[in-house]
């Protein structure tokens, strides 16, 4: 029987923490079936509503998918079904904005105050810092650079190829996101990206501050985007 904590927190949510956990981990794969609810209550040691309502938390956050009949899978997280919800972009038909990326450098450092508040870190945690380029049809329409806590993805620059999308580096390393919050502003394009987003320097780009937190509310990835203006895009409402 596998144990469970005592907390002053419901038993239900514990058992959504646990279950996210062992997922996470790996030993239930994307697009694998997991144990019914009662083969989950008996390991627990649980009544099968409790564990129903773990599951129904999990597949509410998209980390699992129950089918009447059949039994409850578990979602792969790097799915374009899934990772649409971190993009925000959409056409002038109100679908999304399909991109590539382009990696430019992963770094290291130590956090600044900007990333010890947006990511809640401390002055002594260090950081991986990653540029992308998002292209559409080859034609640049977003400059992003991200910060993410470097305790959470050990080897990053031995690893850089997972760093290309959010999704990609958080399935690498067992991580499960939750969702996004976004704050939009207008900013002026500065020297530095404006040649990269084919503007000039000095015209009015929008601003994308977001930050990224996981199944436990932990801050995951804390980004901040410039998309130039065009006719054809649109923001779409952040999940």
């Amino acid at each position: 029987m596998t144990a469970i904590r005592l907390s002053t927190r419901p038993l239900y949510l514990q058992l959504r923490d646990a279950l996210a956990e062992r997922i996470a981990s790996g030993e239930w794969q994307p697009g694998a079936f997991m144990p019914n609810e009662g083969e989950l209550a008996r390991e627990f040691g649980v009544s099968p509503g409790t564990i129903r309502k773990a599951l129904e938390i999990l597949e509410r956050e998209r980390v699992l998918t129950r089918r009447q009949g059949r039994g409850t899978i578990v979602n792969d997280q790097g799915s374009e079904k899934l990772a649409i919800r971190f993009w925000n972009v959409v056409g002038s038909n109100h679908k999304p904005v399909a991109t590539t990326v382009r990696l430019g450098l992963v770094t290291e450092g130590a956090a600044n105050e900007l990333e010890c508040t947006r990511l809640g870190l401390s002055s002594q945690n260090r950081v991986y810092r990653i540029q992308r380029v998002h292209l559409c049809e080859d034609r640049p329409l977003m400059m992003e650079g991200a910060s993410v806590p470097a305790a959470l993805f050990p080897d990053l620059l031995e690893r850089q190829d997972s760093a290309e999308r959010l999704v990609l580096l958080a399935q690498r390393y067992g991580i499960l996101l939750a969702k996004a919050e976004e704050r939009i502003s207008i900013g002026l394009a500065q020297a530095s990206f404006a040649e990269t987003l084919n503007v000039a320097a000095g015209s009015a780009v929008l601003v994308l501050d977001r930050v990224v937190v996981d199944l436990m509310g932990r801050p995951i990835e804390w980004r901040v985007g410039y998309c130039h203006f065009a006719d054809e895009f649109y923001l779409a409402k952040t999940m």
